[in-house]
């Protein structure tokens, strides 16, 4: 039983589609995905310098679309003439559960059909270009806090006047706040604990960001969503959503609202989940996983050279195979 994962926003690098663009039909689908967002995602992707690409309404379409990307491209065989430029079809006899970190929600929305990949890239620009916004009006950021007693560290969180707005695992837990906030919890860290500061713009997932919810509410509600193909698991709670309405009403409050990856991981694991593949820009999800899901075979698509590795696992742990 596969699950795919969806990178979240800092997971991009400088460069990091450089090689992409040298795998067949990646080149089109960046383009594609780019139009529908309205930028050129693939030079930001490879000549965007750090700053460029940290900027949160050019960072979450950015992310999006390499994760779509490279999932089609690990869907396709290289000498497959292209059905299209993102053909993501094969998806529903393959995968079992798909689950996105943050704006890795719009791509796993997507991937599990609730959304086309055009649709996708449209509401990740709105989400992208709302958040952003509401991140000028006072400046604000995101620190991983990892190690130490999940008690203590919440508690420290709180005390600084911080918020817990990633709850990744047992021992990593995302603080948001303003820019004196932060720089309180990092002098007072809880015990056997470290604080490191994120690269993003904006205490993202607390009320920081509700003058967002409005502009992404307003967008949601001219699209017409279809219910999930795969089991699409929610960020808010870490549960399945059946249905396409309350998916996209999800991806609305989430906005604002702490993200449970940590109840992400643990529906996956009820769910009897043999493989995990974490699409690109790949490597924090993936090992998260690889702590929170013992025996799971995991693979992180940081690279091509990781797409042969991610097509070996979608061919043992794809659902058809399974079945077969």
């Amino acid at each position: 039983m596969l699950a795919v994962l969806c990178p979240g926003q800092g997971a991009q690098t400088p460069g990091f589609l450089s090689d992409w663009l040298e795998v067949p039909g990646f080149s089109e689908s960046m383009v594609s995905l780019g139009d529908a967002a309205g930028a050129d995602l693939a030079a930001l992707g490879t000549t965007g310098d750090a700053d460029e690409i940290k900027d949160t309404a050019v960072a979450q379409p950015l992310i999006v679309a390499a994760s779509l990307a490279s999932l089609a491209a690990v869907l396709r065989s290289d000498d497959a003439p292209l059905s299209g430029p993102v053909d993501l079809s094969p998806v529903p006899g393959l995968v079992t559960a798909v689950a996105g970190h943050s704006v890795g929600e719009v791509a796993a929305a997507a991937i599990a059909g609730v959304l086309d990949p055009a649709e996708a890239m449209a509401l990740v620009a709105v989400r992208g270009a709302a958040m952003a916004r509401a991140a000028a009006q006072a400046p604000t950021g995101m620190s991983a806090v990892v190690g130490g007693d999940r008690g203590e560290v919440e508690a420290a969180i709180a005390a600084s006047g911080c918020v817990a707005a990633n709850l990744n695992s047992a021992s990593q837990v995302v603080a948001a706040g303003t820019a004196d906030q932060l720089a309180d919890l990092a002098a007072s860290p809880p015990a056997r604990a470290r604080v490191m500061p994120l690269v993003v713009a904006g205490a993202f997932h607390t009320e920081h960001m509700r003058p967002a919810v409005g502009d992404l509410a307003d967008h949601v509600a001219g699209l017409s969503p279809r219910d999930p193909l795969v089991t699409l698991v929610s960020n808010a709670d870490g549960a399945a959503v059946g249905d396409g309405s309350q998916a996209l009403s999800r991806l609305v409050t989430q906005v604002s609202s702490p993200v449970r990856w940590d109840a992400c991981t643990q529906t996956l694991a009820d769910l009897g989940v043999t493989a995990v593949l974490e699409l690109s820009p790949a490597g924090t999800l993936a090992g998260l996983a690889k702590r929170a899901l013992p025996g799971v075979e995991v693979v992180a698509l940081r690279s091509p050279d990781d797409v042969a590795a991610a097509r070996d696992l979608v061919a043992a742990h794809g659902e058809e195979i399974s079945a077969a």
